[in-house]
């Protein structure tokens, strides 16, 4: 059985823990649905759809609301006790502050360890459900990527849509149809058609607009300046007319090295793990048979002793069937004027060739290696999220015994704004991370770490029963200096 005063401060913390926690959530919940309005709204799916859309996106959340809920619930219930002055009545039974949290650091042990397992085995799942249920919207219910009496704008194919009125069990049937195909940013064509029929399946990303009884028009681009004032265009008439829509926008997926459909947060652990090993070895490989292929087409070779670059050497070059001994000698000077020209301007395109097929193939190198980044992020955030939770505690119990005031108010500021600075360094950090700015592993923990010392610097101080900080202390600092050198002015 744990001691009265242990199960009191707990009791008082899981209160305010269990009702910040469903607060927050409902606030995350709420601003995910406005991320997400373009991809629900408007588009006649089911309330069904979209709890279960909220259902799967709800554990991703966790990685915001669990951090800033262990910061509010730690500065509102001790800093409730500062102001109550309990914390005065336990210090005199001779309770510290370190004993008045022990309960509640067990908790938060147990809360950051089951954290580890919801980001390796919860969030993942999520993650693959949220992918897949964006995938599958416009598939399994094609004519939710089009609304009724407006144009809707169609990822993937450049063109937007109008229709009059939608049936059918999936809402496939259309009628009243215009299509403006998008060409450059232009709308030059335009399809009209009376009814209509949309096509998918859920094993493809294409869906098959069948149109029927309709007209095609176009705007021809002529060449020259004179027949562009005339405005050409072409019109044909048509019965039947297919038009395939590409839905992968949809996906919104990741930059992956692999075949398959799995990104780096719908990984746990053990698959990170495997899939960094692999893709370093990928990425080396590619990196030396590139160099190989550069060196091969250069005719590039490397000198391993650096001496001999500062020795002169007699070499023998034969040209047009004649042994020629030369020292340092420029050997196109030997050439005809004719011969010479061409002969720089092969190589000139020789080497324009080989910078493309670099920047080409650095290009490709930045994003495979930006995806092993990627990886080695998710890997250690696993762990970093976890940590974050007894890290924040740390930060926020102390504070709210030193600046002593409960209530919702000025706690639910000082969470926040500490909450913004820690969620806004990680951000930062992981995006330097990603392009290889930063080491992967910092980044991850680069939040985290900047925390570790203001919570051992508070939670000294709200031992030592000190301020926040202290203005006295401040001013006899700067009276020290100024004493200081006018002691020094007086010795001079």
């Amino acid at each position: 059985m744990l001691p009265i005063i242990d199960r009191y401060v707990l009791s008082r913390f899981l209160y305010n823990f269990f009702g910040s926690f469903a607060v927050l959530m409902v606030i995350f919940i709420f601003q995910t649905i406005w991320l997400f309005i373009d991809d629900l709204a408007g588009k006649d799916l089911d309330l069904i759809i979209i709890g279960k859309f909220l259902f799967y996106l709800t554990p991703s959340l966790l990685d915001k609301v669990l951090p800033l809920t262990v910061l509010l619930s730690s500065i509102l219930t001790f800093g409730t006790f500062a102001e109550n002055y309990e914390f005065a009545a336990m210090k005199a039974s001779g309770i510290s502050l370190q004993k008045a949290m022990r309960s509640i650091v067990v908790f938060v042990t147990i809360l950051g360890i089951a954290t580890f397992f919801l980001a390796n085995n919860v969030i993942p799942v999520s993650e693959q459900k949220i992918f897949n249920m964006r995938k599958n919207i416009a598939k399994v219910k094609p004519a939710a990527v089009i609304v009724e009496g407006v144009f809707s704008d169609i990822e993937g194919a450049d063109m937007n849509m109008k229709v009059s009125e939608k049936a059918g069990d999936n809402d496939q049937f259309l009628k009243d149809i215009i299509i403006h195909q998008k060409q450059n940013s232009l709308n030059t064509t335009v399809i009209k058609a009376k009814e209509g029929e949309l096509i998918s399946s859920e094993e493809s990303d294409l869906i098959s607009l069948v149109l029927k009884d309709g007209h095609y028009y176009e705007e021809v681009q002529p060449k020259s300046n004179k027949n562009k004032r005339k405005h050409p265009f072409a019109r044909s008439e048509f019965e039947t007319y297919i038009k395939n829509i590409d839905i992968s926008e949809l996906n919104n997926q990741d930059l992956e090295a692999e075949s398959d459909i799995t990104t780096d947060k719908m990984k746990n652990v053990v698959r990170l793990r495997k899939d960094i090993d692999s893709l370093r070895k990928n990425n080396i490989n590619q990196v030396k048979a590139f160099s190989k292929n550069i060196t091969s087409r250069m005719g590039a070779f490397l000198i391993s002793d650096r001496d001999s670059l500062n020795k002169r050497k007699v070499e023998t070059k034969t040209i047009n069937d004649t042994v020629v001994v030369a020292k340092d000698v420029d050997l196109a000077s030997l050439l005809p004027e004719w011969q010479k020209t061409q002969v720089l301007e092969n190589a000139k395109n020789a080497v324009g060739n080989v910078l493309n097929s670099i920047r080409g193939k650095k290009e490709e190198l930045g994003k495979r290696y930006e995806v092993y980044n990627r990886h080695i992020l998710s890997l250690h955030k696993k762990f970093a999220l976890a940590f974050s939770c007894i890290i924040l505690f740390f930060v926020g119990a102390p504070l709210g015994a030193i600046i002593r005031k409960g209530g919702i108010g000025l706690p639910m500021v000082v969470a926040i704004v500490l909450f913004l600075a820690y969620y806004f360094l990680g951000v930062f950090a992981e995006n330097y991370a990603k392009k290889g700015n930063m080491l992967p592993m910092i980044g991850a923990w680069f939040s985290t770490l900047i925390m570790f010392p203001f919570s051992i610097i508070l939670t000294r101080r709200a031992t030592a029963d000190k301020g926040l900080m202290s203005i006295g202390n401040i001013l006899d600092g700067f009276t020290r200096v100024f004493k200081k050198k006018k002691d020094d002015a007086d010795n001079s």
